[in-house]
């Protein structure tokens, strides 16, 4: 649980949650399984995506898991709360599933495989568990990918620091660039990547408070005393920097970002 770079704590749990309804219909749209699928939804954490994913998938049955067990007693209570019923949450390790070979029709993974230093053992194990002929969809975010206005060569250096110690985690904050070849590396066929952007400007004030401010800002706020212990960055450089974000959602700033949702199928 050491390599999950956001922490645990109640406000990065609010902070998945504002991320997942400010992103629910460019990220889920499409993410539909037929009626009687049984899904599995690796690395569910407090069940922001389980609650959008399932809701929208009421035929099917989900078993979602997480390796962290303060997380799956909060997705447990979010899923129960709103009246989801079609939802098993158990605790697993994505490295080491307990599952049997082929069990699942459709595997799911989202915001997981950027904090993995194996990515590829990872994705052959989920393959293992899904049947021939069963789908895996992974979302990821790519922060490479940030660019905004006003520019700022201090909010920049910010948000390297999130990459920065992402990477000394063994993840990879730009992973979203990658999901092709991994798939593709992985053993699965048909691969397809289709880019989703978020533009935010004044004229989207759900998306200027919920993704700029909630969901990006936030997430580089949060490693500020991680970042200032590194020595990767002075204290008024990430403050300047976290003050030069919040600057494009106050009026006449625009801010984007891309995400990339990948989609392959198991052959044999």
């Amino acid at each position: 649980m050491e390599t999950y770079v956001h922490g645990y704590s109640p406000r990065e749990a609010m902070r998945l949650d504002d991320q997942a309804n400010a992103l629910n219909e460019l990220l889920h749209h499409d993410t539909v399984w037929e009626d009687g699928s049984i899904i599995l939804e690796a690395g569910c954490g407090t069940g922001a995506q389980t609650r959008i994913i399932a809701a929208r998938n009421l035929g099917s049955r989900f078993v979602s898991f997480d390796i962290s067990p303060s997380s799956l007693e909060q997705a447990r209570k979010t899923i129960s709360e709103i009246g989801i019923r079609n939802v098993e949450f158990r605790k697993e390790d994505i490295f080491h599933l307990s599952f049997g070979d082929a069990k699942f029709d459709h595997v799911f993974i989202c915001f997981v495989l950027e904090h993995l230093a194996d990515t590829i053992s990872a994705l052959n194990e989920v393959r293992r568990v899904l049947k021939p002929g069963g789908t895996i969809t992974v979302i990821e975010g790519d922060h490479g990918s940030a660019y905004f206005h006003p520019d700022s060569r201090v909010a920049q250096m910010a948000i390297q620091c999130l990459i920065g110690l992402q990477k000394k985690k063994g993840g990879d904050a730009n992973i979203g660039r990658r999901l092709f070849p991994l798939l593709q590396s992985a053993g699965f066929a048909a691969v397809s990547v289709s880019p989703r952007m978020v533009y935010v400007d004044d004229s989207r004030p759900g998306l200027v408070s919920g993704f700029t401010l909630n969901t990006f800002t936030a997430m580089i706020e949060g490693v500020r005393t991680e970042a200032l212990e590194s020595g990767m960055i002075t204290a008024d450089d990430f403050d300047r920097g976290i003050r030069d974000l919040k600057t494009t959602a106050e009026g006449k700033g625009t801010f984007c970002y891309t995400f990339f949702k990948a989609k392959g199928v198991k052959i044999i």
